[in-house]
């Protein structure tokens, strides 16, 4: 009695010790509340475990100090190992920690099974289908977020190094896509560099944030006239998360992230969940919760109301998850597993799973990926968008290259050169799906931009600027590029076909070519021409194409206004 007595008392004591540590929800559907009861047993059974070592050594102790008749010790040595063998059969802390773990893996698998809940798995999202005409338009090339995070993250600590009143403290945290007055962003929260450096500021608190802008590639530091104390990275009661689960001890949130409005405040914010069914799974966004970071003020906000400035509820992980079960399920587990008719799942990686970009929509972020058929055949039926306000999620049948083929293609023109494709991005010019992305060198710093056709991925175009790559892309379309000239550094394309110049009412006149040359201007050909008195004239070639039959010392009759000219 008075071991189980000390045993109760050490784990009263650790359990809200490992509660604050831990913070998990009280909530049945928690899984950090199972491993947490999980890991409260298995302290008992250690406390446990020590003081029954200590008995069996005093009881040894006392065996070999007294002189017992043989028979007598014997005895007694039976009767120790009777209650061993009783022992073990006797609950315990490990025991009860096992018991709960199994508990927990059957009620998971019976109740979560996609056997039995296929067609509650692939209602957990509403996917509509739309067209091409969707897919943002390269004439909102602001809304193109291009920059990945590792770039971001580059510029970022660049831009942080810069001052070494908040380098020597802080370093910057993880970054979050948002949309910022009606342009893509990326915006991280500077943190505290390890816990004497919270110390030291924890009443001054964060002192700013960094802003990266994915189009123009700079970043900038924005200094805070109040810091914010109520962060991942403060400890005790100021650390974020436990200050919201103490406010909120029976809500699931996750995936917190920082995010600013649109006067530049900033916010946490976090997603809530329920389970739909089962234990664990059948996860979904029901809302979410705002934190103030200056002074910890929270509110928890249905989806309804979640206002228009916050951009990320539903994560692009979660989105993916949810429509790989759309669309693998909805026609029965059976189906998923064999025939596999209509299945199909969002473009992957080798490595990371599945894989998405970000553009800018209507205000809001939205996730893009392509979707390929089970097989991975390097190819895509078509893409989702998906909005990580609302999860309003848009299928658009187009056939063509996966990413991670126009990738290949678009670092296949610059392979002299090493460059690295980042995921693209995806937009509509002149009414052809495009994959737009940049090109690394080995220092992760963006040296190029590329833009590749979805249906024809050897249809690329390069440029050392995203205006200039654009307008490379759409000469080619129109061919009046090449694909050599559309990859050429010194090439410098024109986003329209020029306008051939009107010289019906122009003089007449005979002249001696003494000089011919073509020269490529802004992505067009061009003919000059010198006369016999050095006079410098130039023309479409595409409208003086007999001009290919004259040679240098002919004569021949123009019509000019003295700059172009056309043949007689």
């Amino acid at each position: 009695m008075r071991k189980h007595i000390i045993c109760g008392i050490a784990t009263l004591i650790f359990i809200p010790l490992w509660y604050y540590k831990t913070t998990p929800a009280l909530n049945i559907h928690s899984e950090g509340l199972w491993f947490f009861a999980i890991t409260v047993a298995i302290f008992y059974g250690m406390v446990e475990s020590i003081l029954n070592r200590k008995e069996q050594g005093g009881f040894q102790k006392k065996q070999n100090n007294r002189r017992f008749r043989v028979a007598s010790y014997k005895r007694s040595n039976d009767n120790y190992e009777m209650s061993l063998i009783k022992g073990m059969f006797k609950v315990n802390g490990y025991m009860v920690a096992f018991v709960i773990f199994v508990l927990m893996f059957v009620i998971s698998f019976f109740a979560e099974d996609k056997i039995f809940f296929s067609k509650k798995y692939s209602e957990l999202i509403t996917v509509t289908e739309s067209d091409v005409s969707a897919i943002p338009s390269v004439e909102g090339t602001s809304s193109i977020a291009l920059m990945d995070t590792s770039s971001a993250e580059k510029l970022g600590d660049r831009e942080i190094g810069a001052l070494s009143n908040v380098v020597s403290q802080y370093d910057v945290a993880g970054y979050t896509q948002i949309d910022y007055q009606g342009s893509p962003i990326k915006v991280a929260p500077l943190r505290y560099a390890g816990f004497f450096k919270w110390l030291k500021n924890k009443d001054a608190g964060i002192p700013g944030y960094v802003t990266v802008d994915p189009v123009k590639m700079d970043a900038d530091y924005v200094a805070l006239d109040e810091g914010m104390k109520y962060v991942p990275s403060a400890r005790f009661s100021q650390n974020l998360k436990r200050h919201v689960r103490f406010a909120y001890p029976t809500t699931i949130f996750s995936n917190g992230h920082f995010e600013i409005d649109e006067e530049g405040t900033p916010w946490y914010v976090y997603s809530v969940y329920e389970q739909q069914f089962g234990l664990f799974d059948g996860k979904q966004v029901t809302g979410c919760i705002l934190v103030n970071p200056f002074n910890g003020e929270m509110q928890k906000l249905s989806l309804d109301e979640v206002p228009t400035w916050v951009d990320v509820v539903f994560d692009g992980d979660l989105i993916c998850t949810q429509y790989n079960y759309y669309a693998q399920l909805k026609g029965g587990y059976w189906n998923s597993k064999f025939g596999q008719v209509g299945c199909k799942k969002v473009t992957e990686s080798s490595d990371s799973g599945a894989d998405y970009g970000y553009v800018s929509k209507d205000g809001d972020i939205w996730i893009y990926t392509g979707v390929t058929s089970l097989n991975s055949d390097s190819s895509n039926i078509g893409f989702i968008l998906s909005n990580e306000r609302t999860e309003e999620t848009l299928f658009i049948p187009c056939t063509g290259a996966d990413e991670f083929s126009a990738m290949a293609a678009a670092e296949g023109e610059v392979q002299e050169k090493g460059y690295v494709a980042s995921f693209p991005s995806l937009i509509l010019v002149d009414n052809n799906p495009t994959y737009i992305m940049v090109l690394k060198d080995n220092a992760g710093l963006v040296k190029m931009y590329a833009a590749v056709n979805v249906e024809q991925y050897n249809l690329v175009a390069t440029a050392t600027n995203q205006e200039d790559c654009i307008a490379n892309y759409k000469a080619l379309l129109n061919g009046t590029l090449s694909v050599e000239e559309a990859n050429s550094e010194n090439t410098e394309a024109s986003d329209t076909k020029p306008v051939s110049k009107d010289l019906s009412d122009a003089e007449s006149k005979k002249i001696t070519v003494t000089k011919k040359e073509s020269i490529v201007e802004s992505g067009n050909t061009y003919i000059y021409i010198v006369d016999e008195n050095n006079n410098i004239y130039k023309a479409l070639y595409a409208d003086v194409i007999d001009m290919i039959l004259v040679n240098v010392g002919d004569t021949i009759t123009i019509k000019t206004d003295g700059e172009y000219f056309t043949i007689e």
